[in-house]
């Protein structure tokens, strides 16, 4: 295997390993701190909202505009997201009910399902993520670098998401960091498909079309099952704090990164 190759392969697991580092909240906050859950969820919704709205549905409209033209493009990528819709809305279905109820067991069965989702949904968004990172690392190890580390930031708050519900509906921080951890490996998963079978047959508009389909999963995400959760366990002032400060976050990392 070629060092570039190498570089590469270990960017991409660099920049999903950083999922890992939003699980280690789970070990310095409170397992009955529910402001802190409530804060932390709004904060996982505006990120996904943010990079959804201003990041990756740019990015596929200006891909698919540049392969089949300006009003096709984002006819089709308007599409392909409310597709992205649809098919959370039918994972949801088929995943554990999770209605809110009184009971506390039913409170846990809510949460735990939030995380097990939102883990999925950033897998799936954290696959792209890895292959490019890939890809430019082998044109360009500075550009590969750059990429790496904005994704890397970017993950640290999806790290959050996933591990925040978790920690609190099984009180194991050891599930909490696995299960973020995990969504992030998708990434060098990503970079290894890239590298052993992508690489020579990935048509451009395959990026167009993923990155606008995450877009609409996690815009799901956020409305259906974040903000939602959010709001039983904290009130309305703080929920909305949460949302704005993760999209601050979002904002400066893609302005600095």
């Amino acid at each position: 295997m070629s060092a570039s190759v190498q570089t590469a392969l270990v960017l991409s697991f660099l920049a999903g390993a950083a999922t890992s580092i939003g699980g280690l909240l789970a070990f310095v906050v409170k397992k009955d701190n529910f402001a802190a859950l409530a804060i932390g969820l709004g904060f996982s919704a505006g990120v996904m909202l943010y990079v959804s709205f201003m990041e990756m549905m740019p990015q596929a409209q200006d891909t698919l505009s540049a392969l089949y033209g300006k009003n096709p493009g984002q006819w089709l990528a308007a599409a392909v997201f409310f597709g992205g819709i649809g098919l959370a809305f039918l994972i949801d279905q088929f995943m554990p009910t999770h209605h809110v109820h009184e009971d506390a067991l039913e409170q846990k069965n809510k949460l735990k399902h939030l995380g097990l989702f939102t883990a999925l949904a950033l897998a799936i968004h954290n696959f792209p993520e890895g292959l490019a990172t890939f890809m430019a690392s082998m044109e360009n190890v500075t550009l590969g670098v750059s990429i790496a580390i904005a994704v890397a930031v970017h993950n640290i708050p999806e790290g959050i998401a996933v591990a925040l519900p978790v920690y609190h509906a099984t009180g194991s921080k050891s599930k909490a960091f696995w299960y973020s951890t995990f969504s992030g490996l998708a990434e060098p998963v990503g970079a290894v498909l890239g590298f052993l079978i992508f690489r020579a047959i990935l048509h451009e508009a395959a990026f167009g079309v993923m990155f606008a389909g995450v877009a609409g999963i996690m815009v799901y995400i956020s409305l259906d099952e974040l903000l939602p959760t959010a709001h039983d366990y904290g009130e309305g002032h703080r929920v909305i704090g949460g949302v704005i400060a993760g999209m601050v976050i979002m904002a400066l990392s893609l302005l600095i990164f």
